[in-house]
């Protein structure tokens, strides 16, 4: 069996599990989010944690129980605490800045980008080189944090760009004559 899926969830105070057939319903604070489990995998509540099994005993049900129990994991943190990714701008009149439902950059372009923040995200900019993505999905937050970077990804020789807070630029050194 998966190492991953023979450690159980805890269940911290404040959420809400309720199993339904195939289907894992958690409850927070910060709201509620399903969950279709595989048919290769059985889910049981016991007490204040989950378990997750094999339903058969197979590579492919392995791999499914450990999947399946990071991705429940994913969704109980993510109603109790949720997820969050920081993002620094570096560049010379490179800025951000957030209006209403949409995310404002400047970022060299003859034109201003606007990025339209989906639903179930929240976008702050604590200044005006950074930007933190807020939500309970950790797939979407990334995404989304993904497609603001994709815009001016980092360049080698000077750093300017879009990157991750904790990203590390390798820099390559200016050609020499």
């Amino acid at each position: 069996m998966s190492r991953v899926a023979k450690r159980p969830i805890k269940i911290p105070r404040g959420v809400e599990v309720k199993i339904d057939g195939r289907d894992v319903a958690v409850k927070g604070a910060k709201g509620a989010m399903t969950h279709r489990v595989p048919a290769a995998v059985d889910v049981t509540l016991e007490g204040d944690s989950l378990q997750v099994k094999m339903a058969e005993s197979s590579k492919r049900a392995s791999m499914f129980a450990g999947t399946t129990r990071a991705l429940l994991n994913n969704l109980v943190a993510g109603v109790s605490s949720g997820f969050e990714r920081r993002l620094e701008i570096n560049g010379v009149g490179y800025r951000a800045a957030v209006q209403g439902k949409s995310l404002n950059l400047t970022l060299g372009f003859s034109h201003p980008i606007s990025f339209a923040i989906p639903e179930g995200i929240s976008i702050e900019t604590p200044s005006q080189t950074e930007i933190v993505v807020k939500g309970m999905n950790k797939q979407l937050v990334g995404e989304v944090a993904a497609k603001i970077r994709a815009y001016r990804p980092p360049e080698p020789y000077k750093g300017k760009g879009v990157k991750y807070a904790n990203e590390t630029i390798l820099r390559k050194e200016a050609k020499k004559t």
